[in-house]
């Protein structure tokens, strides 16, 4: 009898993963010692030089070629990064955590709905309450563990949606993109372009706070630079590459959905490295998510190949 390996989506799904579960404990120490469009600065240029410095030396085959113009990539980067992290980083400023945590945890339904209405990939009626299962798991954890408030500021929560909407399209994008793409060159454009736009907007901040002279002072800290090398080669380039590389594999919607058990590598880093609490409903939780990610990523049809955005615009 065959022994039973790995599907390759589910290796990249888990390694992306688990590096933004731990992502959260590098933001929140290095963000005591930066603001966060700086930060975003420094993590994208960052991780755009790594890959360029990569591809120079020839460590890693990023073909510039003509479909790097495609008009949806530059579409793509506008929502991943740019709107998705500004969004993400006002919205979350400005409203508490249990709404920003169940704004974030929709993404995947949204996903499954815009991937049936822009790539007629539809989810089967076994994997529908499956996606539904792993937000219910994230809802519990968020619900639970803090006071819920709701509504505390309009301004964040349009930034919030911002966010998830943001994130819906990226997913749909990058699905339809690699079809004419590798997942690398569409990660290195969206490194390019996070690098230039954030940097636009930490420098202007700096200027109209009299503070140019002090852009780079944080990168004497040693936990700034350690946060930003985790950020910016981790949570980056190899995070966002295995984003990509699972979107070209499987449906938006199978993709999308690994997305939730960043929250239960969260509380396992946040329990066994920040020495915070576990409660029954951590457990609870976790295993709603796992179980849904599970069963969306085990009831599906044959793949019947990418579609192509382009086909149905």
């Amino acid at each position: 009898m065959a022994k039973k390996t790995m599907p390759i989506h589910f290796f990249s799904g888990l390694t992306y993963a688990t590096i933004f579960g731990f992502s959260f404990l590098f933001t929140s120490r290095v963000l005591q010692h930066i603001e966060p469009f700086h930060l975003l600065s420094f993590r994208f240029l960052l991780a755009f030089s790594v890959m360029t410095i990569l591809k120079i030396t020839r460590v890693i085959d990023i073909p510039l070629t003509k479909e790097l113009l495609n008009p949806y990539l530059f579409l793509l980067a506008l929502f991943q990064p740019l709107l998705y992290f500004t969004g993400e980083t006002i919205g979350v400023k400005m409203t508490s955590s249990s709404e920003s945590g169940l704004m974030i945890a929709l993404i995947p339904i949204l996903v499954a709905i815009f991937s049936a209405v822009f790539l007629k990939e539809y989810p089967t009626k076994k994997q529908i309450p499956f996606i539904i299962l792993s937000t219910i798991g994230v809802s519990v954890i968020v619900l639970f563990q803090d006071s819920v408030e709701f509504g505390s500021s309009l301004l964040g929560f349009s930034m919030l949606s911002l966010a998830v909407i943001s994130a819906a399209f990226f997913n749909i994008l990058s699905r339809s993109l690699s079809n004419q793409l590798k997942p690398l060159q569409i990660t290195y454009f969206m490194m390019g372009f996070g690098s230039v736009f954030f940097s636009i907007v930490a420098v202007s901040q700096h200027i109209s706070n009299n503070s140019l002279g002090e852009f780079f002072l944080p990168l004497q800290q040693s936990e700034v630079l350690v946060g930003l090398g985790y950020l910016s080669i981790l949570s980056s380039i190899i995070a966002f590459f295995m984003v990509n590389f699972t979107l070209s594999k499987v449906t938006a919607s199978q993709g999308a959905v690994f997305a939730n058990l960043v929250t239960v590598i969260s509380i396992f880093a946040g329990v066994f490295i920040g020495k915070e609490s576990f409660y029954l409903y951590h457990i609870v939780g976790s295993i709603l998510i796992i179980f849904g990610v599970w069963g969306t990523n085990k009831f599906v049809l044959k793949d019947k190949g990418t579609i192509s955005i382009e086909e149905v615009a």
